[in-house]
């Protein structure tokens, strides 16, 4: 089978382990992102087999269609919001998603967004090469409050690390949530008013859906402090398009840390990247070679185990024996 993986930036995929048991096909690997239809389904014209890596590109209908020897999309993780299933179900295109992957590496990254953010690491360390010496005052994490907004398998690791730095941990979500937090003796806010008025650092561990999407308003940050941080190492669309500008423009909260985006890869008129009270990352919440390494090692294997005849994994079993 020909095989093609999408929007592997770093050209990781052949480096993993995973790879050599694809030996006995052609895999193909694009490391830029094509965002127009027609030009993403004349490079994979070809394809029997697509690898999506999370949700980097979108698989519309405009692209599906003008994919006649598609038979299979592998997705890492198990979120495909992003691929019409329903148009693939119709042209017998089965899709795979598998695995959960590893929340310790976006909880890593998390701390390492409030630790940069607080304590004006990129600033510091551009000034330091510039010949300067101590350019700031950084915010200590000891005494404050951090708000989880969310307490998953993502959020209780944020937590946790939280609480042995001395913050106070106060969390906020769905029932579910707030009893998992109460369980693992956090504290839960009285209100959602509170939580977002008491925070010095918030920060949000929600997956995007149809129900969260918007879910943090314009009224939800304008009770933030002025000297608050807001983290979001989750997805963009948490946050009410615009909002978070604007937020941040008015002074409430004061400061973000975010890796997320409306548009990715972000271009040059992204305003976040160039506020000087938001610290900026490129998605890389997730972007180890550990979770590489489980992410693909998953489609890998749902990929031979469809060319044996055996799908798993499937999103759309509708799809089955229809190509």
């Amino acid at each position: 089978m020909k095989i093609a993986v999408i929007d592997d930036y770093q050209n990781a995929f052949k480096t993993l382990k995973c790879y050599s048991k694809l030996s006995g096909h052609e895999v193909v690997v694009y490391t830029d992102t094509e965002k127009d239809p027609v030009r993403l389904a004349d490079r994979l014209k070809d394809a029997d087999v697509v690898l999506l890596t999370q949700q980097r590109s979108t698989f519309p209908r405009a692209v599906i269609e003008r994919l006649p020897k598609l038979k299979l999309i592998g997705q890492t993780g198990r979120a495909a919001t992003h691929v019409d299933l329903v148009a693939c179900t119709e042209k017998g295109i089965i899709v795979s998603a598998g695995g959960s992957g590893n929340p310790n590496a976006t909880a890593e990254l998390t701390w390492g967004l409030i630790l940069s953010a607080l304590r004006n690491l990129p600033y510091e360390v551009r000034r330091l090469k510039e010949g300067h010496w101590q350019s700031t005052l950084g915010i200590a994490i000891h005494g404050k409050t951090l708000g989880i907004y969310a307490f998953g398998k993502i959020g209780s690791i944020v937590a946790g690390v939280g609480k042995a730095f001395g913050a106070r941990v106060v969390c906020w979500g769905r029932e579910g949530s707030t009893g998992r937090a109460k369980a693992a003796g956090f504290e839960v806010t009285k209100n959602r008013e509170d939580f977002f008025a008491e925070a010095d650092i918030l920060s949000l561990h929600l997956p995007l859906n149809k129900d969260t999407r918007g879910i943090v308003t314009r009224d939800d940050l304008a009770r933030m402090k002025p000297e608050a941080l807001i983290v979001n190492a989750s997805r963009s669309g948490l946050i009410v398009t615009g909002a978070l500008v604007d937020a941040l423009k008015a002074g409430r909260p004061g400061f973000a840390a975010v890796d997320v985006y409306d548009e990715e890869p972000v271009g040059a008129n992204e305003p976040l990247i160039k506020m000087n009270n938001v610290t900026c990352t490129p998605h890389l919440g997730y972007v180890t070679r550990e979770s590489y390494e489980e992410y693909y090692a998953v489609v890998v294997e749902d990929i031979l185990a469809f060319a044996a005849g055996k799908p798993s994994h499937v999103l759309n079993p509708e799809a089955l024996g229809k190509k």
